[in-house]
This record gives C-alpha cells, structure tokens and sequence, in this order.
C-alpha cells in the first residue's frame, strides 16, 4: 500500500509560477514510476510527467514540455512538479500517482492522492 500527499497549489497569475510537492508514504518506491496528472472541468484526467524512483529518467507532455519540470527526492520521499510559465489552460486538479510500470496511461496507475487546485488568472 502506497499513500500519497500533494500540496503546494494555489492561485497564480499567468506568466507565474508554482511548485507542486508529493509527498509518498507506505511500501518501497524504488521500481515505481511516479507521475502527475490534471483534471480540469469537463475534460478527462490528462498526463503531466512522469518519472521513475530508481534512474530518475522523465517524460513529458507535450503541452507542458520546456516549462514543467518534474523531479524526486529519495532520501525524502517526494515528487515535485515545477511549473513555470503558466498559462490559464494549466487551471486544473493536479494530481500524484504511482505505477509499478513505465506508462502514461491514468489506469496503469494503481494509487493516487487526493489531489490540489492549481488556478491560473489573465
């Protein structure tokens, strides 16, 4: 079992920025494959970024790619996402999740938090 915190949303003017912060609990993380999505109203769950406990290797979508950055921290158990450049089309429920395969697929991913509101204003 595997529990997962985010935090770190909030309201932000286009242009700004924000760093997304979650934090894992629970069973050894070193062959999981840690990602973030986002929800925004009336749109399925989309894929943000992934990336992996063990090689630290990371993938992008391409609608944030150059602007988000992902990363970890072992020795803490946590995953970060930060988010530059933000556009009012980032306004979404960010979520963390973890997988036990290299995948961007929402199913594959077998536990998530509870998620936090980023809102960007023009």
């Amino acid at each position: 079992q595997v529990q997962l915190v985010e935090s770190g949303g909030g309201l932000v003017q286009a242009g700004g920025s924000l760093r997304l912060s979650c934090a894992a609990s629970g069973r050894t993380f070193s062959t999981y494959i840690m990602g973030w999505f986002r929800q925004a109203p009336g749109k399925e769950r989309e894929f943000v970024a992934r990336i992996s406990w063990s090689a630290g290797s990371t993938y992008y979508a391409d609608s944030v790619k150059g602007r988000f950055l992902i990363s970890r921290d072992n020795a803490k158990n946590t995953v970060s996402l930060q988010m530059n450049s933000l556009k009012p089309e980032d306004t979404a429920v960010y979520y963390c999740a973890a997988a036990w395969e290299v995948t961007t697929t929402p199913n594959r991913y077998h536990y998530w938090g509870q998620g936090t509101q980023v809102t960007v204003s023009s």
